[in-house]
């Protein structure tokens, strides 16, 4: 997981992501993104989630409007360590999810990840 060091979500923990670049596929984006926040390498696996996440200004004027999609990936090698626009980046346990502040859909993709993997047998 990553502590993000740049709004939205800023301070909070997430998983890794960031905008895709044109030609890259959905695959490439997230290995390179993983890899450029945390340099971990991973072995991409199917979509867990599509979630838009919009946040709003006090008077409900749209700030942030992003499109996450969320993959599953299998470590393949390196370290967890904070890059590019995170804080903090760590190897998080499941039993830990309930004691790590982050967004709740954060959380409920993470535990859809695990009982994919699971059934995978990943």
């Amino acid at each position: 997981m990553v502590r993000r060091g740049r709004p939205p979500l800023e301070g909070e923990w997430s998983l890794p992501g960031g905008a895709q670049e044109a030609g890259e596929t959905v695959a490439e984006a997230a290995c390179r993104e993983v890899l450029e926040e945390t340099g971990i390498v991973m072995e991409p696996g199917p979509v867990v989630e599509v979630i838009d996440l919009i946040e709003r200004d006090g008077a409900g004027a749209v700030r942030f409007h992003y499109t996450i999609i969320d993959i599953m990936g299998r470590w393949t090698a390196g370290e967890p360590s904070g890059a590019d626009d995170v804080a903090e980046a760590r190897w998080v346990p499941l039993a830990d999810l309930p004691n790590v502040e982050m967004w709740s859909e954060t959380r409920r993709v993470i535990l859809k990840a695990a009982a994919m993997r699971d059934g995978m047998g990943w």
